[in-house]
């Protein structure tokens, strides 16, 4: 190989745009652009402009807000706690934590606190540690004589 013999990959190198340089070249005249108007001026700004027309996102009515404040949790309910301990991906007789949770494919490691919710019927007797848990989650690990810590995150 020789220095000569050095060449760019197959579609690696674009050819730079000519405009404006007679109707031959098929970017002639125009430009490209079309004819007259705001699209053909330099230093556009169409996105949702309507013609001095209300734009359709200011005439649809807006609906609710979004909490800025709100606390966001990663859920777990009941029966998905029952199916791991069934399908041994839980120990009973263990404290259940965040990270044995995560090893066991419950939940994701992505920062966000736990939250205990009662969907489904609770059987075992459990000992865990939480961020935040529901008043009817809570009654039912008592119910069962399990031990519910509940950890601010």
């Amino acid at each position: 190989m020789k220095l000569n013999e050095i060449r760019d990959n197959p579609g690696a190198h674009h050819r730079k745009k000519r405009v404006g340089r007679g109707i031959g070249s098929g970017l002639g005249k125009t430009s490209g652009r079309g004819v007259k108007g705001q699209g053909s001026r330099t230093g556009v700004r169409l996105k949702g402009f309507e013609g001095g027309q209300m734009p359709l996102h200011m005439r649809l009515p807006k609906r609710g807000f979004k909490n800025l404040f709100a606390k966001k949790y990663q859920i777990l309910n009941f029966d998905r706690l029952e199916k791991a301990i069934g399908e041994k991906k839980l120990a009973i007789n263990a404290p259940i934590t965040l990270e044995v949770l995560v090893k066991a494919g419950l939940i994701r490691e992505n920062g966000l606190p736990l939250r205990l919710l009662a969907r489904g019927e609770l059987k075992s007797k459990i000992t865990m540690t939480v961020a935040s848990a529901s008043a009817a989650a809570i009654e039912a690990v008592k119910a069962k004589g399990g031990e519910l810590t509940i950890v601010e995150a």
